[in-house]
C-alpha cells in the first residue's frame, strides 16, 4: 500500500510542479472538503520551505456547511497562504440572475458565473482542483491538463494526449486550463493517504447525530435554512457522516458508525456505489447532468 500511496503522491507533486512551471498565474481551488485539504498537503510536499506558486480560491454559494468554511479560513491562516474567496450571491445580484429555487435550490449550478468571473478579474490560466476520474462518468473523460476555451467552455472530444508524464498547457490568450492532480486517485486512496500522513479534516466527516429530512429517494438531508419543509416531509435524528461535502442543499449524507480514518476505510470496502452516486442530489438531475455543467464552465 505505501508504495502505491508514493507513487500517487509523486504523480500529484509533478502535476502541481509541472503547473506551476508552466503557467504565469495558476490558482488552488479550495473548497475546505477532504479532496482540496489533500491538495493543500500535496502542495506543501511541493514546495515548502517556500510559499505556495498561487492563491488558494474559494467560490462560496452561501450554501456551504459551516464545518468546511470554518476549516477553510483555519488552514489557510495557520499556513499563512493567501486565500480568495468570491460570492455567489454577489455574483446573482451584480448581475440580475435569478436564484435557485426548489425544494432542494442548489446553487452549483451557479457557481460557473463566480467561477469565470473570478479567473477573468484575477486572470487566471489554470485552476487546480480535487476532481477525480472515479467520481462520475464526466470527469472521466478529464485529462491532468484540462482546456477551458475562452468562454470557460470543456469540450470532452478535444482532449489533449498526455504520454510519459508529459503535459502540454499551451494555450491561447483567453483560454483557461482545469488542472486535476489527484485525477488517478480512487476515494479509497484519498482516505488512505489522509490516514498515512496524518491529516487533519472537518468533523462532518466522521459520525454524528443530525436532524435530516429523508427524501423521496430515501437519502438523508440535513435539515437548513435554505431548503423547503413542508408538511408531509418525514424528519428524523440519525447518526450519518459526510462521504463527500458540497452545498447543503445539494449532499446528503449517509448513515454510519465511523468516527476515525480506520473505520471509513473499513466501511469503504463494502462500498459499491460511488460517494457522488450516493449523496449528490444535483448529479440526478440527468444522465449527462456533470457533462452538461462541465461543458458550460463549471468545475
Amino acid at each position: 500500500m505505501s508504495n502505491y500511496l508514493d507513487r500517487l503522491e509523486a504523480e500529484a507533486i509533478h502535476v502541481l510542479r509541472e503547473t506551476a512551471g508552466q503557467f504565469e498565474r495558476p490558482a488552488l481551488l479550495f473548497s475546505g472538503g477532504k479532496d482540496s485539504i489533500c491538495l493543500v498537503h500535496l502542495a506543501l510536499k511541493a514546495f515548502r520551505p517556500g510559499k505556495f506558486p498561487f492563491p488558494l480560491v474559494h467560490i462560496d454559494t452561501g450554501h456551504n456547511f459551516p464545518e468546511a468554511i470554518q476549516f477553510r479560513d483555519r488552514l489557510a491562516e495557520q499556513l499563512g497562504e493567501q486565500l480568495i474567496v468570491r460570492h455567489v450571491e454577489d455574483t446573482l445580484k451584480r448581475r440580475g440572475i435569478p436564484d435557485a429555487k426548489g425544494k432542494f435550490p442548489s446553487r452549483n449550478p451557479l457557481q460557473t458565473h463566480t467561477l469565470l468571473e473570478t479567473i477573468e478579474e484575477f486572470r487566471f490560466d489554470a485552476c487546480i482542483g480535487g476532481a477525480r476520474r472515479d467520481e462520475e462518468k464526466a470527469r472521466a473523460k478529464e485529462r491532468f491538463f484540462s482546456v477551458r476555451d475562452e468562454f470557460g467552455q470543456w469540450d470532452p472530444k478535444l482532449q489533449r494526449p498526455e504520454l510519459w508524464n508529459i503535459y502540454n498547457g499551451k494555450i491561447h490568450p483567453g483560454e483557461n486550463v482545469r488542472v486535476f492532480p489527484i485525477s488517478n486517485w480512487t476515494e479509497l486512496d484519498v482516505w488512505n493517504y489522509i490516514l498515512r500522513e496524518n491529516i487533519e479534516l472537518p468533523s462532518i466527516y466522521f459520525t454524528h447525530e443530525r436532524t435530516c429530512v429523508l427524501t423521496e429517494h430515501e437519502q438523508l438531508m440535513a435539515t437548513n435554512v435554505f431548503i423547503s419543509l413542508d408538511e408531509h416531509d418525514t424528519i428524523v435524528n440519525r447518526l450519518v457522516r459526510y462521504r463527500t461535502v458540497g452545498d447543503m442543499t445539494c449532499t446528503a449524507a449517509v448513515e454510519s458508525k465511523a468516527n476515525s480514518v480506520e473505520d471509513i476505510i473499513e466501511e469503504l470496502k463494502n462500498t459499491t456505489v460511488s460517494e457522488r452516486g450516493a449523496t449528490r442530489m444535483d448529479d440526478r438531475i440527468s444522465e449527462a447532468a456533470m457533462e452538461d455543467r462541465k461543458k458550460g464552465g463549471y468545475f
